[in-house]
């Protein structure tokens, strides 16, 4: 017999990796990569209360517009934050907006203006979603989550682009690519990156967009520049909130 994946829980019968079981997490979830970062998010619930906390993975869970919202860290990269997002499922999540931060690739991206950029979609140059589908597949966000996005910050007065991020698994491969064997490849494709107008180069997004169209759930990102603010917290609750009364409104 082949063992699913959601029947692989720890001791306690919990989801082995984040440590949460059906109850402790809400259908809509906001996903930071920093486990610091849940603490702060947490503060714009009502009633937050800490759920677990293991490894990477630290999970709060509250209240927006009545409805219960939870907040879970990814960690860093790809693979962590596909284990993150599996389990969530699991549990009955089915809503992901991914909040962090990112740096800056093509040219309209160093726009100081910026606050940062709500992501349409994901360059799959990583290596954990090749293990769900084929390269081809391209890593898109729901586009019902882009709109509450971008629409929120509009609401607040804040300024968000739109537009694609690649998703890369080595940190220095971009921060110092010429020390690397492969520099040659790192820099020419980073080039090309610059050149078809990447507004954001970050490293969890793919695995999101992925996991989550191929398990039936819906999944957006919005990263801020340089450091994370509490404004692109604040789009993301708003949006949540937008997204909850419209599934109210439409029986989803």
């Amino acid at each position: 017999m082949i063992l699913q994946s959601k029947e692989v829980l720890n001791s306690k019968g919990q989801q082995y990796h984040i440590c949460c079981r059906v109850g402790d997490v809400g259908r809509y979830v906001i996903l930071p990569g920093d486990p610091f970062r849940t603490d702060i998010i947490a503060k714009y619930l009502d009633d937050p209360k800490l759920v677990a906390h293991n490894r990477e993975h630290k999970t709060w869970t509250g209240y927006l517009n009545g409805v219960k919202v939870s907040v879970t860290s990814t960690g860093m990269g790809g693979p962590s934050a596909a284990i993150a997002v599996e389990e969530l499922i699991h549990l009955g999540a089915d809503t992901f907006i991914r909040v962090g931060t990112c740096g800056s690739v093509c040219e309209e991206s160093f726009d100081e203006s910026l606050e940062g950029v709500v992501i349409t979609g994901a360059v799959r140059d990583e290596g954990t979603t090749v293990h769900y589908v084929p390269i081809e597949y391209p890593a898109i966000a729901d586009r019902h989550i882009v709109e509450a996005l971008s629409d929120a910050a509009e609401r607040l007065g804040l300024k968000y682009a739109e537009g694609i991020a690649q998703s890369k698994d080595s940190f220095y491969g971009q921060h110092d690519p010429d020390s690397m064997p492969v520099a040659e490849r790192l820099n020419s494709r980073w080039e090309a990156w610059k050149r078809s107008g990447v507004m954001a180069s970050e490293m969890e997004t793919a695995a999101l967009f992925i996991v989550s169209a191929v398990r039936g759930a819906r999944a957006g990102a919005i990263m801020a520049y340089r450091e994370m603010t509490e404004n692109t917290i604040r789009v993301a609750c708003e949006a949540i909130k937008d997204l909850i009364a419209k599934d109210q409104a439409s029986g989803r």
